[in-house]
């Protein structure tokens, strides 16, 4: 037996923006709809979450998220030194949104802040003068934060892959058109992944100014990540096509007319989206001048 997600998100007394990235972060388990619709959520996982320590307070502090401002209050550090933070891959945005005047609101777990401001790994990092590679790097105008919270958004993606046709449609969701039709010449197999590649209406119509914000942000911007999705894109294709051909474009359904998103965040094996900010002891070690 299963819950429309709007239902489990009143039984587990959340709002829906909590409940939405209590999924993103597996904290609430769902499953495929028979019809192939919104993913829903099984019974006992809500009875597990309504019987588990502390709910439903614990489960809220899970997914709560604050701003810049609280952010840094919840660091005991400015403002501007958080940022830099962030800026630099070392704070992961969970979430953000396009406010009024077409500014991007990065949101973060307290969870995450509070646990990266308790390690001593990070302690140089929140006093004194910053690591010179950071200093240049921010410097020279790099923002990492599109980067780090494509990152988390691919896992969650990825998470709701069941075969390599869903892969290889996930992480097209992170290529431009050009590029897309680049590597994939055939009209048959860009449609099949189309079709497939996860839909939602997260940040409004096609058109909106939000959807043109927001899509500069899903489009992968770096070399090396561009690099990296190419590969693993060639790779899923290439399983892809022997599981199984794309359909005839006659059999195809159209794509779906709205943006994209994804549903469930246990990430493929072998399967993991390069984030600079995930490794403690690669890029926050090499900042601090340690070995990684």
């Amino acid at each position: 037996m299963t819950r429309p997600q709007g239902s489990a998100a009143r039984e587990l007394g959340l709002k829906r923006g909590e409940f939405d990235l209590a999924v993103r972060l597996g904290r609430i388990r769902t499953v495929a709809a028979p019809d192939g619709g919104l993913r829903r959520v099984p019974r006992e996982e809500i009875d597990r979450i309504r019987e588990a320590e502390g709910f439903p307070d614990a489960l809220r502090e899970q997914v709560r998220v604050v701003g810049t401002a609280q952010g840094a209050s919840i660091m005991d550090i400015p403002s501007s030194r958080f940022t830099r933070l962030a800026r630099a891959g070392l704070l992961r945005p969970a979430k953000f949104y396009v406010n009024r005047y077409r500014t991007v609101v990065w949101l973060y777990l307290a969870e995450e802040l509070r646990e990266f401001a308790r390690s001593e790994v990070h302690a140089p990092l929140l006093t004194g003068r910053a690591p010179a590679e950071m200093r240049v790097r921010i410097a020279a105008g790099e923002d990492l934060r599109p980067r780090t919270w494509r990152a988390r958004h691919a896992g969650y993606l990825l998470g709701q892959c069941g075969d390599p046709w869903e892969r290889a449609a996930a992480i097209t969701t992170f290529l431009d058109a050009d590029l897309l039709a680049e590597m994939v010449e055939s009209p048959r197999e860009r449609t099949h992944l189309l079709r497939l590649r996860p839909h939602e209406s997260w940040y409004g119509a096609p058109d909106s100014p939000t959807a043109q914000v927001v899509e500069r942000i899903l489009v992968a911007d770096g070399p090396d990540e561009i690099s990296w999705l190419r590969t693993h894109l060639l790779m899923s294709l290439d399983k892809a096509r022997r599981l199984r051909p794309a359909p005839p474009l006659t059999a195809q359904r159209p794509a779906l007319n709205g943006p994209r998103t994804p549903e469930d965040p246990t990430r493929p094996e072998n399967f993991t989206i390069p984030a600079p900010a995930e490794p403690a002891r690669s890029l926050w070690g090499r900042l601090l001048g340690r070995r990684g």
